[in-house]
């Protein structure tokens, strides 16, 4: 009979509808988690995460992680577990491509240490895609930069950093030779939120490292941190205020800081400046600027010049509106202003939080609403030391300075705010609580 369907189409109008969300950073974790249970718990869709790595960590936390100040293990989210208990599914992969026709995402094989396969190169079918595969370092090509210096864009990259740091502790103290200059420098290019708060945090770490019986360091002579920004203040996206209490903070840290100063070349022993100066250190972070990974240039969709997926107010690619992208993926729009919605950790979470409530619209056929970025100012966060920051308008009407332990509060409730996306209300304070008991048993900071 014409009217009847095939059996292709008959499968088809059963199933369930397939969301599959690539990236399970801030903002994919949280939709996974919060869609897994509003929508696949009722089997009403078909939740599919695909990540990379197995576990996710907070990206603002990454800078602790590298100063061996915070232990990695105790925040790590096992996506296996989590899909497990909001009812979605977890896939194990990177994407290397996606077929818009078969509407499906392309992923590599993966591989263990030794080299053996553990899941082959395959397809993941999708009706609805949301790409949140996050940011990468970008190092505009400098010479030495990806060979000598280590980024903070993974919870491996942090690790290696911390390793690296506490080798080189080790290594000096040692050998029979003194320290050498520049052996027990850390160069940290880029002054923004991440190289700055890794610069304080440095400051207490590299000193609780050597206390461990490394006594032939001497910390004030033989530990330097400088802090090498191309701009001609650090923090140069956050109000000048914020700048100025900050620098003034590093600078009684003992924290040598560098505007104005343009990194033309890594080497293994130091850093070059396009002045002409050489900086002598041995451990070199880069924290200088991001982009969207380079996949995305490959999709068929349209990007900007960092790569970002050109996205409509409503979150949808311009290309195909069954893609979606979100955080620092999207380049999202924001009226009034010429630049998209900033790549934050705060714009992820928003974004995740308006396509939970959205994206069963798209599923249903009705309009969904425009997402509309509120920005709730900055806190950086400057370990032990201090908190600076400002909020904005939501309390006082205007942009509010604050700093101190008010500040680190707000600053603490941005990772709780995700914890509680995640895990809701109770496990995240017995959790909280768990790890307050456990810290007061361990050293202050990792020492392998």
């Amino acid at each position: 009979m014409p009217n009847d369907m095939t059996t292709q189409e008959a499968r088809a109008a059963d199933r369930l509808h397939r969301i599959v969300i690539v990236g399970g950073g801030a903002a994919g974790s949280e939709l996974a988690t919060r869609l897994g249970d509003k929508l696949g718990k009722r089997r009403r869709a078909d939740i599919t995460l695909i990540d990379c790595g197995r576990t996710h960590i907070w990206k603002p936390m990454l800078h602790a992680v590298a100063a061996g100040s915070m232990n990695s293990g105790a925040h790590e989210l096992n996506y296996m577990a989590q899909a497990h208990w909001h009812h979605f599914r977890f896939q194990y992969g990177a994407m290397t491509g996606i077929d818009r026709e078969k509407k499906c995402v392309k992923l590599a094989a993966t591989h263990d240490a030794e080299g053996r396969e553990i899941t082959s190169a395959r397809a993941i079918p999708y009706d609805t895609l949301v790409i949140a595969i996050g940011s990468v370092t970008n190092d505009f090509g400098t010479p030495g930069a990806a060979q000598y210096a280590v980024p903070l864009e993974t919870l491996e990259q942090a690790i290696r950093f911390n390793h690296r740091l506490v080798n080189a502790c080790v290594r000096a103290h040692a050998q029979e030779a003194p320290v050498q200059a520049g052996q027990l420098h850390v160069a940290v290019i880029g002054a923004g939120a991440t190289g700055t708060e890794l610069a304080a945090e440095l400051h207490k770490t590299a000193r609780q490292v050597i206390s461990f019986g490394l006594e032939k360091i001497d910390v004030e002579r033989d530990v330097k941190i400088i802090l090498i920004e191309a701009a001609s203040r650090v923090l140069p996206a956050l109000p000048e205020r914020i700048s100025e209490t900050t620098l003034a903070l590093l600078g009684k840290l003992g924290v040598e800081v560098r505007t104005s100063a343009r990194v033309s070349e890594v080497r293994a022993d130091g850093v070059c400046l396009a002045d002409g100066t050489f900086i002598p250190s041995e451990l070199v972070v880069w924290s200088a600027g991001v982009k969207a990974p380079e996949v995305l240039k490959t999709l068929g969709l349209e990007t900007n010049r960092i790569n970002q997926i050109v996205v409509t107010p409503t979150l949808q690619s311009v290309t195909d509106p069954d893609i979606f992208a979100i955080g620092d993926a999207a380049a999202a729009p924001r009226p009034g202003h010429d630049a998209p919605v900033p790549p934050r950790a705060q714009a992820a979470h928003q974004m995740a939080s308006h396509l939970y409530k959205e994206l069963p619209k798209h599923l249903a056929g009705r309009p969904m609403k425009p997402f509309v970025y509120r920005d709730f100012g900055s806190l950086v966060s400057l370990g032990e030391y201090s908190t600076v920051g400002s909020l904005m308008g939501f309390l006082v009407g205007k942009s509010m300075f604050i700093e101190g332990y008010f500040a680190r509060l707000m600053y603490r409730s941005l990772h709780k705010m995700h914890e509680m996306a995640l895990h809701g209300t109770v496990k995240t304070a017995l959790s909280t609580l768990s790890r307050r008991i456990s810290h007061g048993a361990e050293p202050e900071v990792k020492l392998h």
